[in-house]
C-alpha cells in the first residue's frame, strides 16, 4: 500500500499508509484516522481534524487497539505511517519513547495507577510532536480513576493525546466519552477474517471454520487455527447441549465448562508469565557473575513479589474471560440452533456442524431455544457481578435441560 500523503488522496479507491494495513475489515475507520493525520500534516498550527482525546470502541477481536497502535505510529512518522522508519518499527515494538502503553492487568484500574499515568502524560515529547498515551481496556478503570483521568482530558497538555479503547462507547463515564472523538470499529466479515489466516498459511477451508468459529475476533481465529489444544476445548464446550439428559449429568457438563475455561485461561497466563520473570530475573543480574549480583538479585525480590501479585491478578481476569468466551460460545450454539427453527437464511458460526445443528432444532420449538439464550446472557451477568463461577455455571446447565 502507498503512503498517504495528502488528505486529497482520500477519495473513492483510497490507498493507506502501511500501518494501517493489519486493520481488517475496517476501511471506514482507516479513511477516519487517516483523515485526521493527513490534516495533521497540512495544518500543524490549526490542528485540523486533530483531537486530544479519541475513543476506539468495537466488539471483542475487531482490533481496538491495533487500530489505535496505528493512529498513534502514523502521528509520530514524518511520512504518516510508512510502518519502516524506527519511530513506526519503535511504535510496533511498544519502545517510542513518546508512546505509553497502559494495558490493566486486573479486573480494574485504579485511582492511583491512573495518577501516575497522568503525571508521564502531561511531559514533554521526547523526539516526536506528540506525547501518546494508548489506554486498553480504558473500560476497567475505577469510578476514582475514572475521575482523575477526566481532569488530564478536560485540561490536556498541548502536545499530549489519549487513544483510549473501549468495547463500547457506555463502557465510560458520559463526562469522559463526551470529550472524546470516538472511532467505531466493526466486526469484520468472516472472509475477511478467512484471508488473513490464509495469508498466513492456513488451509483455506480450516481458515473458514476458524473464521466462523471467531465471529470477527481475529486473534481468536488465528488461535483456533494454529492450536490443536484451544479448538480442542472450544469442541469440549460445544458438546454441553447434548449432556444434559439428567441432573447429574448438567452438574458434570457444568463443571466441564468450567474446567475447559480454566485450561484456556492457563495456556494464555504461561505464554506471558514465564517470559516475564524471566526478563525480571536478567534486569536484576540473574546468570551474570560479579560482584553485586547476589546483593542485585536480593534487592530484587521485591520486584519479584510484586510481579507475582500482577499475574495473580491478571490470572483471574484471564479465567474470567475466558469462561465469558465459553459461554458466548454457547450462546452462538443455540443462535444457529434458532436459525434453523426459523428457518433464517444467516451466515452460522458452526456451519460444520449442521446435521446436529438441525437434529438439536427438531427436539424443541423457538421459545425453549430463546429462552436458553437468554439464560446464557444472564449467566454471564452473574459473573461479571463477581459470582461464583461453578455455582453460576451449574445453574445455567441445569436451566439449559
Amino acid at each position: 500500500m502507498s503512503a498517504v500523503t495528502e488528505p486529497a488522496e482520500l477519495g473513492g479507491g483510497e490507498s493507506f499508509a502501511p500501518v494501517f494495513a493489519e486493520l481488517t475489515g475496517q476501511e471506514a475507520v482507516t479513511s477516519q484516522l487517516a483523515r485526521a493525520v493527513a490534516g495533521v500534516r497540512s495544518h500543524p498550527s490549526v490542528v485540523g481534524g486533530m483531537s486530544h482525546a479519541w475513543l476506539f470502541t468495537g466488539p471483542p477481536g475487531s482490533g481496538r487497539s491495533l487500530a489505535a497502535r496505528a493512529f498513534a505510529a502514523a502521528l509520530l512518522c514524518d511520512r504518516q505511517g510508512c510502518g519502516d522508519c524506527p519511530s513506526c518499527r519503535q511504535v510496533a515494538a511498544g519502545t517510542h519513547a513518546d508512546v505509553l502503553f497502559v494495558r490493566p492487568d486486573g479486573l480494574s484500574y485504579g485511582v492511583r495507577q491512573t495518577r501516575d499515568l497522568v503525571l508521564k502524560a502531561a511531559a514533554a515529547p521526547v523526539c516526536g510532536p506528540w506525547r501518546i498515551v494508548v489506554f486498553e481496556d480504558a473500560d476497567r478503570a475505577t469510578e476514582q480513576a475514572a475521575n482523575a483521568l477526566l481532569k488530564a482530558i478536560e485540561e490536556p497538555s498541548p502536545r499530549t493525546v489519549w487513544l483510549m479503547c473501549a468495547p463500547y462507547a457506555d463502557d465510560l463515564p458520559t463526562t469522559i466519552r463526551s470529550r472524546c472523538r470516538l472511532v467505531t470499529l466493526v466486526t469484520p466479515r468472516t472472509s475477511a477474517v478467512a484471508e488473513v489466516l490464509v495469508r498466513e498459511g492456513v488451509a483455506a477451508e480450516r481458515a473458514r471454520a476458524a473464521a466462523l468459529a471467531a465471529q470477527g475476533h481475529i486473534g481468536r481465529a488465528r488461535r483456533l487455527a494454529t492450536d490443536e489444544e484451544a479448538a480442542r476445548r472450544r469442541d469440549a464446550v460445544l458438546r454441553v447441549p447434548s449432556q444434559l439428559g439428567s441432573v447429574g449429568e448438567a452438574v458434570r457438563a457444568a463443571a466441564g465448562l468450567v474446567q475447559a475455561a480454566d485450561a484456556e485461561a492457563a495456556a494464555v497466563t504461561q505464554e506471558l508469565d514465564e517470559p516475564e520473570r524471566q526478563a525480571l530475573r536478567r534486569a536484576f543480574g540473574d546468570g551474570s557473575t560479579g560482584k553485586g549480583v547476589a546483593a542485585a538479585l536480593r534487592s530484587g525480590a521485591g520486584a519479584l513479589r510484586e510481579l507475582e501479585e500482577r499475574q495473580k491478578s491478571r490470572a483471574t481476569r484471564v479465567k474470567r474471560d475466558a469462561l465469558d468466551r465459553a459461554l458466548l460460545d454457547l450462546a452462538a450454539y443455540y443462535r444457529d440452533v434458532l436459525a434453523v427453527q426459523v428457518g433464517a437464511s444467516v451466515e452460522m458460526a458452526n456451519e460444520p456442524r449442521a446435521a446436529e445443528l438441525r437434529r438439536l432444532a427438531a427436539q424443541d420449538g423457538p421459545g425453549a431455544t430463546v429462552r436458553r439464550i437468554e439464560s446464557i446472557l444472564r449467566c454471564r451477568q452473574r459473573l461479571q457481578a463477581n459470582a461464583a463461577p461453578l455455582l453460576a455455571v451449574e445453574e445455567l446447565t441445569l436451566a439449559l435441560r
